[in-house]
């Protein structure tokens, strides 16, 4: 709620979390496609840096990491040291957790493989012990050391801290679709609470936890490792972050994945615009899948998905007037931005729709919400002792430093609804007001839009899902039009990401790049 996120998960990861929205900048009246072609020739390119190394960062350049036992079996951790502040590097340090798997063999070692799943905020620690460090393809588990960095700001590297528990329930529960001034003022007041407990939390750091350090750090942490060359996996907002490091080090890219690619081009309320339009493609699938089983609580048989959208919706605006119990121990009830979330969160897998139908009809006929309170807890990275990961404080404080706030005041949020709501009847407006959260942030914008073309770099898998709902499929095109070197593979499917998630046209695609440094062709499509 409230940011943008596209933080990955995968089919075994029981449910998909979601993505709630980005940030952004222009507002017209043109079509997503149109205004985002403008956007990216009025942006000017990612300048790579000088290929020698500063001498106030040779001692973080020259560190050998002291690999210890992680408590995870067959997994190793280390801390590699970063400045907190590039233009000076004197200002202090960020420690920055390491995990990694060695290479299992056979097969000569081919070096170190970084992962991240997205957010930002994601744990990259914990999607490699729970999942890419013993579910990726056995070949590339056996020939690369399966590494990960949580970011700064992240999890275990100096995580950015706003809310607690309690502060966190309330917080979740806000009424982003407020109906009048009184509603308005409540939704503005959750958002400073909300930015005022990061900035008390981590005054310094909140400054420095960009998209551009963090990819800065992972070249440290590529020369700890030993590595010439970077390969990297990174899905969803990791496909930011891999190709701003291919911007910055394009002669230090090695084999790079960026699946559930992002547009770097485009200011924040157009990135949240066209995720909006994408969650509404995302759910016309869902609402055709829905009646086809013949036990939709939101439309029979032959009823077309824009009335699905509008009983959804419909059920909603009830929700938005009378919240029905969940049997929460600690009481919450499932209010209309509750069930919003859980709803977003289904939209991620198709593997989640089934179960996204039987909380729909215990919410809907049995005045019973657990079933769509438990997809928007798993959304929020909320335990059941009601304590919170920070995942969603890190992607706030991502977001709000990368690109300058989507809208700066709730009249301009008002202004743009016509366009949001155009964009998705069911979730146009709350996407809006969710885009409203950099507005109040403590620290200023260090971001702003750029092409990254990473002239020089060895090719780049670019992936896209036709149907994807966190990072729309255009997206996927513009980043490999940016890319000098880039190779397009789609994905024709639905869900976020494809990699790992069941078309072995894709996974044999990206295994034979990764393995063997065969590359596809631009333009290959997979079903």
């Amino acid at each position: 709620m409230h940011t943008r996120r596209t933080l990955r998960r995968t089919r075994t990861a029981g449910c998909l979390l979601a993505a709630a929205l980005l940030v952004s900048g222009c507002s017209s009246g043109s079509t997503p496609s149109t205004a985002s072609s403008a956007a990216e020739e009025r942006t000017t390119a990612l300048a790579a840096l000088p290929r020698s190394t500063p001498a106030a960062l040779t001692p973080y350049y020259e560190q050998k990491p002291s690999w210890r036992d992680c408590g995870v079996p067959g997994f190793q951790c280390a801390t590699v040291k970063a400045p907190l502040d590039y233009a000076d590097p004197s200002a202090g340090d960020v420690r920055l957790a390491v995990a990694r798997k060695k290479a299992t063999g056979p097969g000569k070692r081919l070096g170190s493989l970084l992962v991240n799943p997205g957010g930002p905020g994601g744990s990259a620690i914990g999607y490699l012990q729970s999942y890419a460090g013993i579910g990726y393809p056995a070949g590339v588990r056996a020939r690369y050391d399966m590494v990960a960095v949580d970011p700064r700001g992240v999890a275990r590297s100096e995580p950015v801290e706003c809310l607690d528990g309690p502060e966190m329930d309330a917080y979740t529960q806000t009424d982003v679709t407020p109906d009048d001034a009184k509603e308005t003022d409540a939704l503005v007041a959750a958002y400073k609470e909300f930015a005022e407990g990061c900035g008390a939390d981590a005054p310094k750091l909140l400054r420095h936890v960009s998209t551009v350090e963090t990819a800065r750090d992972m070249d440290i942490v590529r020369a700890a490792l030993g590595d010439e060359k970077l390969n990297y996996v990174g899905a969803s907002y990791g496909t930011f972050l891999g190709a701003t490091y291919a911007g910055l080090f394009p002669t230090r890219a090695g084999r790079l994945v960026l699946d559930g690619a992002m547009d770097p081009s485009l200011p924040a309320r157009r990135l949240n615009l066209e995720q909006t339009a994408g969650f509404d493609t995302a759910f016309t699938a869902f609402a055709k899948d829905c009646v086809r089983h013949g036990d939709c609580p939101l439309g029979g048989r032959n009823t077309p998905p824009g009335q699905v959208g509008k009983n959804l919706k419909a059920f909603f605006t009830d929700l938005d007037a009378r919240p029905i119990p969940t049997g929460d121990a600690d009481g919450r009830r499932l209010t209309e931005s509750l069930a919003t979330i859980g709803v977003i969160a289904a939209m991620y897998d198709e593997g989640a729709w089934q179960q996204l139908r039987e909380a729909l009809t215990a919410a809907m006929k049995e005045n019973d919400g657990a079933g769509l309170l438990l997809l928007a807890d798993s959304y929020y990275e909320r335990d059941a002792d009601g304590g919170y990961t920070n995942l969603m404080f890190a992607n706030a404080a991502v977001n709000c430093l990368d690109l300058p706030p989507a809208f700066g005041s709730p009249d301009e949020v008002r202004a743009a609804l016509p366009d949001f709501e155009e964009a998705s009847p069911v979730f146009g407006e709350g996407f809006a007001w969710m885009a409203l959260n950099c507005a109040y942030w403590p620290v200023r914008a260090t971001g702003e839009p750029q092409r990254i073309e990473a002239k020089g770099a060895a090719p780049i898998v670019v992936v896209g899902t036709t149907r994807d709902p966190a990072t729309p499929y255009r997206w996927a095109e513009a980043l490999a039009g940016q890319l000098s070197s880039a190779r397009l593979l789609t994905y024709e499917g639905d869900g976020h990401t494809a990699y790992g998630r069941g078309s072995d046209c894709i996974d044999s695609t990206i295994n034979a790049y990764l393995l063997r440094g065969t590359p596809p062709a631009d333009g290959k499509r997979c079903s």
